[in-house]
């Protein structure tokens, strides 16, 4: 009955790369849009962050932050400091970075990395959570999240036995602390999942649907559990989630299928059955229209992702 817990398993975080990044003197660095997650804690100095379709914020020692679906972004000293397009090439198998002056004393170092989401779930379940997390110094949150980190940098560096098991739980870990320990407005301002349990009415509804999906629910049983009448928690509902409570309901028992059918290799009528349909026939039916394929044709056709290509690991294409 936890539904952060819920999505971030269906995320499935993994394959980590940690790495330093420093800067000196005046620069500043240009990255195009990635797609997979990154993050940074700042371990000393400042420098400004540019997200696209976001505000530049400013990082400072002690800070955190993480981008769910990384977009294109400038990292620099100062914002007046015309950006260097960063190739990815450049990162072949590098552990650490320089900004700017090679030679020169930094004014900022942070220890950045990314992760990947599993392709099958996050175009969907990442439109819940916000497209930049930021956590400064001053917040509670941050000193587990700094440990955090730093144990992910460890393992990531090392070749320890279970060291791919640990930094997947290192990373769920990491997603979790950050996720709901952001308290700033600033964070929320997305309609999504962590919107939704921010609101103790809300987050009843959603807890009871998480907690048995395949029950038949309604938006007038929902209702009764928020302890709102029908019409105004599903307008509540749609305005701070995005989508109608049926909508979410349907995304959830999808995205559990989709694990299913092909992480757990059940059959069609065990899927079905799991997620709240009678029949094969009406589970295929709303799978289709939900996916736009056949849960038959989804399990046979689709390749299990297994860990991302050498290069892109090699990249490290983050900060």
């Amino acid at each position: 009955m936890d539904p952060l817990a819920d999505i971030i398993t269906l995320l499935r975080p993994k394959a980590v790369l940690s790495k330093l990044v420093s800067g000196a003197g005046n620069w500043a660095v240009r990255y195009s849009e990635f797609g997979h997650p990154s993050f940074a804690l700042v371990l000393e100095g400042s420098c400004w962050l540019a997200v696209d379709r976001q505000g530049p914020v400013q990082l400072k020692k002690g800070d955190f932050v993480f981008l769910p679906a990384t977009p294109g972004f400038t990292l620099a000293s100062d914002l007046e400091t015309k950006p260097v397009l960063i190739s990815p090439d450049t990162y072949w198998e590098v552990t650490e970075r320089r900004h700017g002056d090679e030679t020169g004393e930094p004014s900022v170092l942070l220890q950045s990395g990314y992760f990947t989401f599993d392709p099958v779930n996050a175009p969907v379940l990442l439109n819940h959570f916000p497209d930049l997390i930021h956590i400064h110094s001053s917040d509670a949150a941050i000193d587990g999240v700094s440990q955090i980190i730093k144990l992910i940098d460890r393992e990531a560096r090392g070749e320890f036995p279970g060291r791919d098991l640990i930094l997947e739980r290192l990373v769920e870990i990491m997603l979790v602390e950050s996720l709901r320990s952001t308290e700033t407005d600033q964070n929320f301002r997305k309609a999504g999942l962590l919107a939704g349990l921010r609101d103790s009415q809300l987050a009843a509804a959603l807890r009871v649907m998480h907690g048995d999906v395949s029950y038949k629910w309604n938006v007038a049983k929902l209702g009764r559990q928020a302890g709102m009448s029908r019409s105004a928690f599903a307008n509540r509902f749609a305005k701070t989630v995005g989508i109608t409570p049926i909508e979410y309901l349907l995304q959830l028992r999808m995205a559990l299928a989709k694990d299913m059918l092909l992480r757990e290799k059940r059959s069609l009528s065990e899927a079905a059955l799991a997620i709240g349909y009678e029949s094969t026939s009406a589970f295929s039916t709303a799978f289709r229209r939900s996916t736009g394929i056949s849960p038959g044709a989804f399990a046979r056709d689709t390749t299990s992702p297994s860990q991302p290509d050498n290069q892109i690991l090699s990249f490290g294409r983050q900060f």
